[in-house]
């Protein structure tokens, strides 16, 4: 195409485009965070597109820009996950065949929800570098059109128009807080963004662990982490675009980075406040929001995507108790006569902890009539009430200890 994308007038031609496939995922205004951070936050669920995530967007207007020769020889993408289902779904809205290369460990339902948009999967490599790798020697044996996760124009000016959504719901929006991995979306909002206000903010958000981008800006060129090692696998990304690193050096205004046990809290404050689900890439924004220093201002933190499976919820949800004390466990030492147990767990009722798992060992000494270890896991409202519990379990002769809480 001659002309450049990435301008106000791709922009504007990807918005009408997308809205073929897309859902409209308005703003979810959060009086939870807003009062948390003494500033307007706002959501931009796009945990709640089609296909769970942004990227159909990109896939989709990336699509529309082939020609039909290129769209006719098939196209061809390595992913793990949501540019997978995003670019199968777009596949199939255009009626062109689409092949994924996914890793072997890939978890079957997104396999199975890949194939269920009509794609080609095939399983090759153990992480999304070989599968690329695999997906880029095919297509120059096969002809395929390969489209590129992130380091594409024409992907990124599809992403950008989630900024354009932003500032129809909130024209005076003062920052956009924007999860990063390879860096498409960052792109694409933060350009559109600009070209519409350039007064406002762009921040990207990082996991520390996979934190590419925020090392290239610092190096002044594209640079490649050792490692990429984070619960946010949707970012676990160690080589930003090529392509695109020029826009992102011009565009954000900085990033910021974000800590795994970070994102467990964010999860829970999502559920519990918004009843949503949020993968642990798109709990990134939502977790930067705390680290602005700054009040009275309008921000937006982009919810990139929503697939995550019930035992990664399950997990994170546990790990997220634990670290709010709203389970833990406590160990006690007491004589192995009748009626201790029911002594502890007396005191634990009449201070409204919930027990939820006892475990009883007669092994811990060569006396069990001197000392028997119980150990009790409780459910408490947080941290002021698990040391209620503990100060009144001292305040009648024991000794309690906190110890590894395993539920």
């Amino acid at each position: 195409m001659t002309e450049e994308m990435l301008s106000l007038e791709r922009f504007e031609e990807a918005s009408e485009e997308v809205k073929k496939v897309t859902l409209d995922t308005k703003l979810v205004y959060s009086d939870y965070l807003s009062k948390q951070t003494g500033n307007k936050v706002y959501l931009k669920p796009e945990n709640m597109q089609r296909t769970g995530a942004y990227k159909l967007r990109g896939a989709y207007y990336k699509i529309s820009t082939l020609s039909k020769e290129e769209r006719k020889k098939g196209l061809i993408t390595a992913s793990a996950g949501n540019h997978a289902q995003g670019v199968a779904y777009a596949a199939q809205a255009y009626g062109v065949n689409a092949v994924i290369v996914m890793p072997t460990t890939t978890p079957l339902i997104k396999v199975n929800r890949t194939k269920s948009y009509g794609a080609e999967v095939i399983l090759y490599g153990d992480v999304y570098d070989e599968s690329c790798e695999y997906a880029l020697k095919l297509a120059e044996e096969k002809g395929y059109t390969f489209v590129h996760p992130f380091d594409d124009t024409a992907v990124a000016t599809g992403q950008g128009t989630i900024a354009m959504e932003i500032f129809k719901d909130l024209p005076l929006v003062d920052y956009i807080l924007v999860p990063v991995g390879g860096g498409g979306l960052a792109t694409g909002v933060s350009t559109l963004a600009k070209l519409l206000n350039p007064k406002i903010k762009v921040i990207g958000v990082e996991p520390a662990g996979a934190a590419c981008l925020k090392a290239s800006l610092e190096a002044g060129e594209v640079v490649t982490l050792p490692t990429a090692y984070t619960i946010a696998d949707g970012t676990a990304v160690k080589t930003p675009g090529s392509v695109i690193f020029p826009y992102l050096q011009k565009n954000l205004d900085g990033i910021i980075t974000i800590e795994d046990e970070e994102l467990v809290m964010s999860y829970l404050d999502v559920v519990e406040n918004h009843k949503m689900v949020v993968e642990n890439s798109g709990l990134l924004a939502v977790a930067a929001v705390k680290h602005l220093d700054v009040k009275d201002k309008r921000i937006v933190a982009i919810l990139s995507g929503g697939n995550m499976d019930v035992i990664t919820m399950s997990s994170v949800i546990r790990q997220g108790l634990i670290m709010r004390d709203r389970v833990f466990t406590v160990s006690v030492l007491l004589p192995d006569k009748p009626g201790e147990l029911n002594k502890v767990a007396s005191i634990i009722a009449e201070e409204n902890g919930n027990v939820i798992k006892l475990e009883h060992n007669q092994f811990v000494s060569i006396n069990r009539n001197v000392a028997v270890e119980l150990k009790v896991t409780i459910e408490a409202f947080g941290t002021d009430h698990k040391n209620k519990i503990m100060d009144a379990l001292a305040a009648r002769g024991y000794d309690p200890q906190i110890t590894t809480t395993n539920v």
